[in-house]
């Protein structure tokens, strides 16, 4: 069974090739992969660290992280090659669709003051960016069961290597980029009589 995502998709990628002017659909960019990951950086309780943040990105992403390592000493943040230093997961397929459409449609809102995501946070191959503060907006974590704050990165993955027509693929699948606001322009007689 298809997700509502992926249907979605797949009914706006004629206009999208339209908008986008491609000469073919298969030019049309899609959504390959999302990678979520999670750098834990105090060096005191790491080890209680890494497990927490297994256990909370599992919740989100409803699949188990793999740990990563340090690929290289760092004498002034007291780390050592090999060490434990944060979590990823890579999600595809329906689990991907379905994070996706979470993270949009109830993560997202629940963020204080929220106006939108920065639209420019493109990698200049076609790559979304998103930085989450606290691991709170996502309803799957209990407050009260939170230890310690956790951000992380979510990276959006497309087909294709041009940010514009990437961030168009994005905000049809419900992205909710930040728009611009016309400010009012002052009048001059205004000033003058000021």
């Amino acid at each position: 069974m298809e997700h509502i995502l992926q249907t979605l998709y797949k009914e706006k990628r004629n206009e999208l090739k339209t908008q986008l002017g491609l000469a073919n659909i298969h030019e049309v960019p899609q959504l390959k992969k999302i990678v979520v990951n999670c750098a834990v950086g105090s060096q005191s309780e790491r080890k209680q660290a890494i497990e927490d943040a297994v256990n909370e990105v599992a919740l989100i992403t409803g699949q188990k992280p793999v740990i990563t390592k340090s690929k290289k000493a760092i004498a002034n943040f007291k780390l050592r090659e090999g060490e434990n230093v944060g979590v990823k997961v890579t999600l595809r397929g329906g689990k991907m669709y379905d994070f996706m459409m979470r993270l949009v449609r109830t993560a997202i809102p629940r963020i204080r003051d929220f106006r939108g995501v920065a639209p420019r946070a493109f990698d200049g191959r076609g790559n979304y960016t998103l930085g989450v503060a606290e691991q709170s907006i996502f309803p799957e974590i209990e407050l009260d069961k939170i230890k310690r704050p956790l951000g992380f990165d979510i990276t959006f993955v497309t087909s294709t290597n041009n940010d514009d027509h990437a961030r168009e693929m994005l905000r049809v699948l419900g992205m909710p980029f930040r728009t611009r606001t016309a400010q009012p322009k002052k009048e001059e007689g205004a000033e003058a009589a000021a």
